[in-house]
């Protein structure tokens, strides 16, 4: 099992300015933010980091900034995936992938392909890829899941698919890849609500949005439970069990934007189609951050 990618990984926010262009200051403060926190690996460029925005260029700057800050403290994983193959395959090759340890590619999404067409699809990434490959499944944006049985196909046909970001929100088929997984094959949640049963089951670690903004709680969740030590980590994920839900009643990432805000490391700017969360959110969130002892009124 390859243990650069066990335990706190965080979903990356890409700060704007209110002009629209990426906030590269903000940028740098908050993967530092995150790394001083005591995350274990960062994930550039995913949904959280509205990556469907960004253009080619734009991409190529946030990751090569991304890995200046990093300075090799902790793995990087690129956010690389789509629904066209050929094009997530031609975006493989046209990213430097220097600095990169993992590539993250979601299943492919509107065109609901069948289970066979998942499967051929990551072969054909599995094959060009030169770095390790974690599937991403996400069917509440992508409309169509990956069965566990497709999951564990490609676990065991492809040694350089080393895991999966599973945030079906199904425990039950997150519970059938644990139990039947190649041992060397990563389950790590990709919902922040789900990270303590999961963790529990046996799962092996979390890509996290509220890590963002809260690696060192985060963390402590994540590490404890790992470690066996279920009262800590059932302590920190009440602690956060009321905000994470607000971070996402109006999509992500405005939500974990706002709590950056009121937390002083970057602007809740985003790009359309994407908006700021609405006032009512933002007093919710604040309270919860409150609440959590986390901020002060």
């Amino acid at each position: 099992m390859d243990d650069r990618f066990r335990g706190l990984g965080v979903a990356l926010v890409t700060p704007f300015r209110a002009n629209g262009e990426v906030d590269h200051a903000a940028l740098a403060n908050v993967v530092e933010h995150q790394v001083v926190g005591g995350i274990d690996f960062l994930v550039v460029m995913g949904t959280t980091g509205e990556s469907a925005t960004l253009t080619a260029k734009e991409k190529q700057q946030v990751l090569a900034q991304v890995l200046e800050v990093v300075h090799n403290r902790v793995p990087v994983v690129l956010g690389v995936g789509g629904n066209n193959t050929a094009a997530v395959i031609e975006s493989l090759e046209g990213f430097n992938m220097d600095g990169v340890d993992a590539i993250l590619s979601v299943s492919p999404y509107y065109n609901k392909p069948t289970q066979e067409g998942i499967y051929q699809h990551y072969k054909a990434i599995a094959q060009a890829s030169l770095r390790p490959v974690i599937l991403y499944n996400v069917p509440g944006r992508t409309m169509s899941n990956i069965t566990a049985e497709t999951t564990l196909r490609l676990a065991r046909d492809f040694k350089n698919i080393i895991g999966i970001k599973e945030a079906s929100g199904n425990l039950d088929q997150i519970g059938l890849i644990l139990k039947h997984r190649p041992p060397d094959f990563l389950v790590i949640s990709g919902d922040d609500s789900l990270t303590l049963p999961i963790l529990a089951m046996g799962g092996d670690g979390v890509i996290s949005v509220v890590g963002n903004a809260l690696p060192e709680e985060t963390a402590r969740l994540v590490h404890a439970a790992m470690k066996g030590d279920l009262e800590t980590a059932r302590t920190e994920h009440l602690r956060l069990i009321e905000l994470i839900p607000l971070l996402f009643i109006e999509g992500n990432p405005g939500g974990i934007k706002e709590v950056l805000k009121d937390l002083g490391l970057c602007g809740n700017h985003l790009r359309l189609p994407l908006v700021p969360v609405g006032e009512s959110t933002r007093k919710k969130l604040y309270q919860a951050l409150a609440d959590a002892e986390l901020v002060k009124l």
